[in-house]
C-alpha cells in the first residue's frame, strides 16, 4: 500500500492480488467438483417425451419400471403435441416419446403402447346427449370441432372415420389441444371427436357418448431414435407392453 495526500491506496501488486485470489477460488472449486465426479460417477438421465395428455396414467408406472433398475435415474420430462416431440427424437434431444404415429419420420422406431377409441363429445345438457351412442350422421348439422393441423394424426383419423361415413365434413372450427377443445365445446355448444383418454380432463359440463357402429381409433406408440442404443431405453422398450392398458 502507498500513502498519499488523498489517503491509503493499493500498489499496482495489492490491485492484482485479488484478482488473482478470486481466480484460485474458483480453480479450487472447479477441481473439487471434478475429484467429486471421478469417485462419483455421473448420474444417469433419461429425457422422456409425452404427447399432452398422455402421461396422465403412464407417467407413475414408467416411473416405477426405470427406477426399480436404474435407482438414480434423472428422468427429464417433457410434454408437447405429437409432431413436436417427434423431431425431437429425430435430433436426439429425447431418448423416447409416447406419440401418436407421425408421418415421414424415417429415423424413428416405434413400439405400439395401447389403442383408444374415439369418443364423441359436447354439452352435457346437447340433444345428443339422450342417447347411448351417436351415429356419424347425427352430427353433420351441428356446429363441429376438428383438431388443428398441430395433432395431424387425430386430425386424419376424424376426417378419414367421416369420408368412410359418406360425410362431407365441413368444421367451423379447429382446437390445438384439450384445454382449448373444453373451451370450445362450453363456449360454442360444439361437437367433437376426442380420444377415449381425455374422458379424465372433461369437466361435468361436457359429456361423451361412444360412435355407433365401427369406432375410430387412435393409437399410441413409444417412439425412440433407431441410432439410440441407450440401456435405459432397452429397457423401457421391453417393458412397454407391461405398462398400461386402454383407458376405459
Amino acid at each position: 500500500m502507498t500513502r498519499s495526500a488523498h489517503g491509503v491506496e493499493l500498489t499496482s501488486a495489492g490491485k492484482a492480488f485479488p484478482e488473482h485470489a478470486r481466480m484460485a477460488l474458483l480453480q479450487a472449486e472447479a477441481a473439487k467438483e471434478a475429484a467429486l465426479r471421478a469417485v462419483q460417477p455421473a448420474k444417469p438421465t433419461f429425457a422422456l417425451g409425452f404427447m399432452s395428455g398422455a402421461e396422465i396414467g403412464l407417467l407413475p408406472e414408467v416411473d416405477r419400471v426405470l427406477r426399480d433398475e436404474f435407482p438414480g435415474v434423472e428422468i427429464r420430462l417433457s410434454s408437447d403435441y405429437s409432431p413436436v416431440l417427434a423431431k425431437a427424437l429425430m435430433r436426439r434431444k429425447l431418448d423416447a416419446a409416447f406419440i401418436q404415429p407421425e408421418e415421414q419420420m424415417g429415423d424413428l422406431s416405434y413400439k405400439p403402447v395401447r389403442t383408444d377409441l374415439l369418443l364423441f363429445a359436447f354439452p352435457s345438457d346437447h340433444r345428443l346427449a339422450s342417447q347411448a351412442a351417436i351415429a356419424p350422421q347425427e352430427v353433420a348439422v351441428e356446429n363441429f370441432c376438428l383438431p388443428s393441423k398441430s395433432a395431424p394424426a387425430v386430425r386424419r383419423v376424424v376426417l378419414e372415420y367421416f369420408n368412410r361415413a359418406g360425410i362431407d365434413l365441413k368444421p367451423e372450427l379447429e382446437v390445438h389441444n384439450v384445454v382449448h377443445a373444453i373451451s370450445m365445446i362450453t363456449s360454442t355448444r360444439a361437437v367433437m371427436l376426442l380420444p377415449a383418454y381425455t374422458k379424465r380432463y372433461l369437466p361435468e359440463s361436457i359429456t361423451t357418448r361412444p360412435v355407433k357402429g365401427e369406432a375410430p381409433t387412435l393409437d399410441l406408440v413409444l417412439a425412440y431414435n433407431k441410432a439410440n442404443k441407450s440401456p435405459i431405453l432397452k429397457l423401457l422398450i421391453s417393458r412397454v407392453g407391461k405398462l398400461v392398458k386402454a383407458p376405459s
